[in-house]
């Protein structure tokens, strides 16, 4: 076996990275899988995030997995929270003699843990806030894109995500705050990789599948109950264009059309982010997300023994 103790499958969406990495869990008998995935911290938030459950079932068997539904829709969980997070998991998994598997599509948390980037909690500014207010979402990407310090665009898809990412910047900047904290952690790493036109096809796929099967808009409906508009909306891609849609800003046809593009365009950001994540020094194996899932097993058994 290799000497690296962490495994971390990414990915973007539509990958299948979350049955891969449950089924390798299975064929390794001691791992646990930890996500990835900013989104899936949140309860109740089950289609829109893509959970799929049911794929850590393998074999009838239960795999372990950690930092999914930790916390209440509407709360602004983060990085800082994260990480800490990450750890206690990490530390649990490893004290228990098993294997942790880090697997998900969140460039920023999964760089975070293996690059060593420790953040810290940082308070509102509400005159940077108001000054923000009313900029374009492009206007405050290009802002954001000045400041050195590491930050993930590709979760940056609303206003309000994108003012609370430079609010963050600029406290580091303000405070000299220094991030890379903590000791990096060894990782065998595996990107699963799919061609531009399959990548876009089992998004349209899957997207169509969860409006029409799974019950997508319902399960907005019911948030909505509980979760203010604005709240939902800031999680962005299906809360944002589905909300709007049961507001009645936007026609089905909209909503399905300008959703559809905006998740092909997250992809493309999340495969963007992770070839930087290799020119900053993190090598990625890359194996083909095409092939059947107990051919790619097969080939990740084949990096961790070698």
């Amino acid at each position: 076996m290799r000497k690296e103790r962490l495994i971390t499958i990414l990915g973007p969406t539509a990958s299948g990275k979350t049955s891969v990495a449950a089924r390798l869990a299975a064929r390794l008998g001691d791992a646990e899988i930890i996500s990835a995935d900013s989104r899936q911290v949140y309860r109740g938030m089950d289609v829109g995030t893509g959970k799929d459950l049911s794929d850590y079932v393998v074999d009838g068997h239960a795999v372990p997995y950690h930092l999914i539904d930790i916390c209440e829709a509407g709360e602004r969980y983060n990085l800082f929270r994260y990480q800490q997070d990450f750890w206690d998991a990490y530390n649990d998994i490893v004290e228990d003699g098993r294997r942790p598997i880090l697997c998900g599509g969140t460039g920023l948390y999964i760089e975070s843990v293996l690059q060593g980037y420790r953040m810290v909690p940082v308070p509102e500014n509400p005159a940077l806030r108001d000054n923000l207010r009313g900029k374009t979402l492009d206007e405050l990407a290009d802002m954001l894109a000045q400041y050195k310090v590491l930050h993930n665009t590709t979760d940056i898809d609303t206003p309000q995500r994108a003012i609370r990412a430079i609010e963050i910047q600029e406290y580091y900047r303000l405070h000299h705050i220094d991030v890379r904290e903590i000791p990096r952690v060894e990782s065998l790493t595996v990107g699963l990789y799919l061609e531009r036109e399959e990548r876009r096809r089992r998004i349209s796929l899957r997207l169509r599948r969860r409006l029409e099967e799974e019950h997508m808009v319902d399960e907005v409906a019911r948030l909505l109950q509980r979760v203010t508009p604005e709240d939902l909306m800031y999680y962005g891609l299906e809360y944002k264009f589905v909300t709007l849609y049961c507001l009645g800003r936007l026609s089905y046809s909209e909503m399905y059309s300008q959703l559809e593009i905006a998740i092909h365009q997250f992809a493309k950001r999340q495969m963007t982010w992770f070839r930087g994540m290799e020119r900053r020094g993190i090598p990625i194996h890359w194996i083909d997300a095409s092939q059947r899932a107990d051919e790619q097993v097969e080939e990740l058994m084949g990096l961790v023994k070698g």
